[in-house]
């Protein structure tokens, strides 16, 4: 294939550096923000701060309880379990529940489908109420087990159907000659399914511990402690009826985006596994 001549080049490396500093622009102006004195909004054009002030980081990182314990501290930690429990837990039941689903026919499982297909469709506010009545019947509120419960109910049915459909294209030989080895359906499901299925377990964890660490109504709802709050509700708590506290929210949102880069930077190699597999036959 005749390679694209220069000018052709040319054009389409500077659309592509055009599209590229359109999407990066919200990020460095959010940064602009953080790292600039004062909680007014920053106008102007130009991403580019005239002053720089760690203020706004140490304000919100520096937040203390009233018994002078570390509150930000608690608050990330927080954020940190209940998102990395909520995947664990979500991928662990739905990596069973996907295969099963998969690979036999039994009663009901449509039904089951169709089930957590209906899930799917209702917004968070909508089971607020009662996940708060079955929260504070069972002297949950305002811990991270029970919100950890509450994720991971909203967790499992999307992994499913997302683990379910790369189920479906592994060939069914593979299992079938295992078994004709001698090895067990568990050992089957442990040793060849599980390798094979790193690119979409990756994915799946990566898209349930990013619902989890961004949920913001849910947790609102049911935390009212403020050494229980996770971080989207501590960043809410700089909007109110009076103002708004800018830097502080810049400087917040910029905390809070951190973990979920450094997550997906680590589970990058599986994204490229998942994208690339099935490109080569034999």
């Amino acid at each position: 294939m005749r390679a694209p001549s220069v000018p052709v080049q040319v054009v389409v490396h500077a659309a592509l550096i055009v599209f590229t500093a359109l999407t990066l622009y919200p990020i460095l102006w959010v940064v602009r923000m953080s790292v600039s004195p004062g909680q007014g909004f920053q106008s102007g054009l130009s991403p580019i701060p005239e002053h720089v002030s760690g203020e706004h980081f140490r304000a919100v990182m520096g937040t203390v309880a009233a018994d002078g314990s570390w509150l930000f501290a608690h608050q990330l930690l927080n954020s940190i379990i209940v998102s990395c429990a909520t995947a664990a837990v979500g991928v662990a039941l739905a990596t069973t529940a996907a295969y099963a689903l998969s690979r036999f026919r039994f009663p009901g499982r449509e039904a089951g489908m169709d089930a957590f297909l209906v899930t799917q469709m209702f917004p968070s506010v909508v089971v607020a109420v009662p996940l708060y009545v079955l929260l504070d019947t069972c002297g949950l509120l305002d811990s991270t087990v029970g919100l950890v419960l509450v994720y991971a109910a909203t967790s499992v049915p999307f992994s499913t159907f997302t683990l379910k459909g790369f189920f479906d294209t592994l060939p069914r030989e593979l299992e079938e000659a295992a078994l004709l080895d001698g090895a067990s359906r568990l050992q089957t499901f442990v040793r060849i399914i599980l390798p094979l299925a790193r690119p979409a377990l990756a994915v799946t964890f990566l898209f349930s511990f990013m619902t989890a660490w961004n949920e913001f109504v849910l947790a609102n709802t049911l935390l009212s402690d403020p050494r229980a709050w996770t971080l989207p509700v501590v960043l809410q708590r700089y909007v109110d009826d009076y103002g708004t506290q800018w830097g502080n929210f810049a400087a917040g949102s910029i905390l809070v985006s951190i973990p979920v880069v450094v997550l997906f930077f680590a589970l990058q190699r599986h994204f490229v596994e998942g994208l690339t597999a099935g490109a080569v036959k034999g």
